[in-house]
């Protein structure tokens, strides 16, 4: 995992910065796992364009990724880790016991060859262990697990909101929270944004960090690139006619003469979006910083 520079030779890579993708190890995604995704190109039902700077792009699968992590007890090997077009993270294609092939986030410092496994924390006495062959499930990076099983202390990603649900929160690239307390049937877990949160401690979480923590370095380098990835060119509000947009007119470069805004006139900077009526506020101890 790193990224790699280009010879200055073109405009378009004197300043480009991209993946060396060292960690990839199969280049070829399973059949099994992938389904086709249609485009819209930013148009609705009807045709009309709702979202702006949007369209063409290059063709693109979906690899159906387990978030659940509901396949208990039964150890899985590392078989490859994946790029995915569809996810700043890495993909790690594991097989299990029974034949079964699942995707799954890859976690920071997953190897090919190693044996994952999800479910709850179990305690066998010795006679059990060796009559009925129970596996337990131990704290170490890639293995899911409910919050109430997992020390406190730990950095865990892929955590869900509501049990059973599948995760939602941390799935980016080198993203992570850290579970610093449990109280009653809940855990308290802090995020780098500073945002700390509690979340009912029998949803699951993957212990450690999300991979692929260069993907922040990564420097698009030119406009060809970012048209590759399905975005058009993004033309600026004072750039407009009055028409088109309430920043646009008048003589010379006049700034916009009025705070930044959409183009129906809704602000684009400092305004709150989230609702306050949110049924999940009540559960945010404190909020991001700005």
């Amino acid at each position: 995992m790193g990224t790699r520079s280009l010879k200055p030779r073109t405009p378009g890579t004197r300043t480009v910065i991209l993946p060396d993708f060292k960690e990839i190890t199969k280049s070829v995604p399973e059949k099994q796992l992938t389904r086709p995704l249609r485009k819209t190109g930013g148009r609705n039902n009807i045709g009309d364009a709702t979202t702006r700077f949007r369209g063409g792009g290059h063709k693109r699968s979906y690899r159906l990724i387990d978030f659940r992590r509901d396949k208990d007890y039964i150890p899985a090997k590392v078989e490859s880790i994946e790029y995915d077009p569809n996810r700043s993270a890495r993909i790690a294609l594991l097989c299990y016991a029974d034949g079964e092939k699942r995707y799954i986030l890859a976690p920071l410092g997953l190897q090919v060859g190693e044996t994952l496994m999800s479910g709850q924390k179990v305690n066998p006495k010795p006679h059990e262990k060796e009559q009925f062959k129970v596996l337990t499930v131990e704290p170490k990076v890639g293995n899911c697990m409910p919050l109430e099983d997992i020390p406190v202390g730990l950095m865990v990603h892929n955590i869900e909101m509501q049990p059973g649900k599948g995760g939602q929160i941390a799935r980016s690239a080198g993203t992570a929270g850290q579970l610093s307390a449990k109280e009653g049937k809940y855990a308290i877990i802090n995020f780098p944004s500073g945002e700390v949160r509690r979340i009912c401690i029998k949803c699951r979480a993957t212990i450690g960090q999300t991979g692929h923590l260069d993907h922040q370095n990564i420097s698009i380098g030119k406009a060809g690139r970012s048209r590759w990835r399905g975005w058009r060119p993004h033309v600026r509000g004072v750039a407009m006619n009055p028409v088109s947009h309430p920043m646009g007119g008048g003589e010379g470069r006049s700034g916009g003469g009025r705070h930044p805004c959409s183009p129906t006139g809704v602000l684009a900077k400092g305004g709150k979006t989230r609702s306050k009526r949110k049924p999940s506020n009540r559960y945010i101890i404190r909020r991001r910083k700005k």
